[in-house]
């Protein structure tokens, strides 16, 4: 138990520390700076097959400030067995580009639908899941409408910290790639590692760290999420 404890502490030291240090960073350039991505997942379960997924992400240039992006999705989850399940939905995006100008009339906004399949399996006690997703997206501009596509798929991990299976401490894992259906394909990819808590099956807290490659671009952002299930 003390080994996990120190375990546990060390990683959130190293955190806090780097949240301080960026907080008193404050450069224009983007890649300087060390944001947040604040988000809610939400699932609620309606019958045996059908669920509502519904999520709000608040995403940061930097940490709690200067705002980026809202992203509010919905979406409806048939699950076809309790390891395999399909989704279709709708996001609404509102995005400021520009650095340090907050929300605002001078934002890109987005009409998204999409779909998505999921496969979980589970090797040993380490829970895997695979994410696919396809968008079709109308970006709004000041001058202009673009329509894009877009693929997606993450592959996603869940480690048990103890071998004690009431410990409710785990690590989550996952690495996704964004590949535009066009001649030049690569959008981007997140690398990303947390520390999670289960505070029972309906709900986890998960604290970590996102590495995200955008182009030329590689942004560090602080994720902080809280995974909800409701319903029958």
């Amino acid at each position: 138990m003390v080994q996990i404890i120190i375990m546990i502490r060390k990683p959130i030291f190293y955190l806090i520390c780097l949240i301080f240090v960026s907080n008193n960073i404050k450069g224009q350039n983007v890649e300087q700076n060390f944001g947040s991505w604040l988000m809610y997942f939400g699932t609620h379960k309606l019958s045996d097959n059908y669920s509502l997924h519904y999520e709000t992400q608040l995403r940061n240039y930097e940490i709690l400030s200067n705002f980026y992006q809202l992203l509010p999705r919905v979406g409806l989850n048939y699950h076809i067995d309790k390891n395999t399940s399909i989704t279709a939905g709708y996001a609404f995006i509102p995005t400021q580009n520009e650095f340090d100008k907050g929300w605002g009339e001078e934002m890109v906004t987005e009409n998204r639908i999409w779909q998505q399949f999921i496969l979980k399996n589970v090797v040993g006690r380490i829970k895997i899941r695979h994410r696919y997703r396809l968008e079709q997206r109308w970006i709004k501009n000041e001058a202009f409408t673009s329509y894009k596509n877009r693929a997606r798929y993450m592959l996603s991990l869940k480690v048990p910290i103890s071998k004690n299976e009431e410990s409710p401490l785990f690590i989550s894992l996952y690495d996704e790639i964004f590949l535009d259906i066009s001649s030049t394909p690569f959008d981007q990819n997140r690398l990303f590692a947390a520390l999670g808590y289960q505070v029972n099956k309906q709900m986890n807290f998960q604290v970590g760290y996102l590495r995200h490659r955008s182009g030329v671009l590689n942004l560090n952002r602080l994720q902080i999420a809280v995974f909800l299930t409701t319903g029958s």
